[in-house]
């Protein structure tokens, strides 16, 4: 997935970030550096990756010389991308640039490694909505970058019950009939036997289930033997997601690959030319 630099959340992101960076000015910067000193700036991998959110460049630097585009995996010490401009320009955006690049890249390459610990299985990863408020379309991109299909951007685009709602609602069979209203298809999650039994019955298109053992998930998917999508979720991470993969279902969502990811190492040198 390309990252659409001009989607009005993400230059809401930008915008705010240098905003709280900036604030009045660098005055460390305005201090010490010529006014009209001309600079270029490198970004290099200090690890090996998956590369997300380096077109944001374009929009915080003016033509920048981008050798590798979200998604592509770098080796350790490779140059990316290569910015010239003013040399102020350069160093007070600097922070800013490598703070989105080190945490988009960072899902990214964490995406990537779920993928790949299911390959062969014909299983989907997806992601969810366990991301930092204000930045959940920049933390999607970077998921997508990484491979990982995007679940629901949020509340309004699909319908998706959860326990809680299932609670309030008084039932399996009361929250599905109440949220046929929606005129959507009804994801569903479901934790018993019972209640993949009503779900079925009622016509869940999928069927999410919760905080199985990748043997119980196995069990359940093969009795509901793709009468529903399938979906597991619920203590999934890179160590046992290949497992619940063998157990068969059509998804596995992991609120891990944006929640928990580390930061990547990148460089960023500026030089006087």
């Amino acid at each position: 997935m390309i990252f659409d630099v001009n989607h009005p959340d993400v230059k809401r992101a930008i915008d705010n970030a240098l905003a709280e960076d900036l604030g009045t000015g660098d005055i460390t910067t305005d201090a010490c550096i010529p006014l009209r000193l001309p600079a270029q700036a490198q970004f290099v991998a200090r690890q090996d990756m998956t590369l997300a959110g380096v077109e944001l460049l374009t929009v915080l630097f003016e033509a920048p010389l981008l050798r590798y585009k979200s998604g592509d995996w770098i080796s350790a010490d490779e140059p990316f991308a290569l910015v010239r401009g003013p040399a102020r320009l350069l160093l007070s955006r600097e922070r800013v640039a490598l703070n989105f690049l080190q945490r988009l890249s960072g899902i990214a390459t964490l995406a990537a490694k779920f993928v790949a610990a299911v390959e062969g299985t014909g299983v989907r990863i997806l992601d969810t909505r366990k991301t930092t408020p204000g930045l959940r379309v920049l933390e999607k991109m970077a998921s997508a970058a990484g491979g990982v299909v995007n679940h629901r951007m949020g509340l309004y685009d699909a319908v998706l019950i959860k326990n809680n709602h299932i609670r309030l609602a008084g039932g399996v069979r009361q929250a599905i009939e109440r949220a046929r209203a929606a005129n959507q298809p009804i994801e569903i999650e479901v934790r018993t036997r019972e209640e993949i039994e009503a779900a079925l019955e009622l016509g869940a298109a999928r069927l999410l289930l919760d905080n199985m053992t990748p043997e119980q998930a196995a069990i359940e998917i093969e009795f509901i033997g793709h009468r529903a999508e399938t979906e597991i979720s619920g203590g999934v991470t890179l160590e046992n997601v290949r497992s619940y993969a063998v157990a068969g279902p059509d998804f596995i969502s992991s609120g891990s690959i944006t929640h928990s990811a580390v930061a990547v190492d990148i460089n960023c040198g500026i030089y006087a030319v």
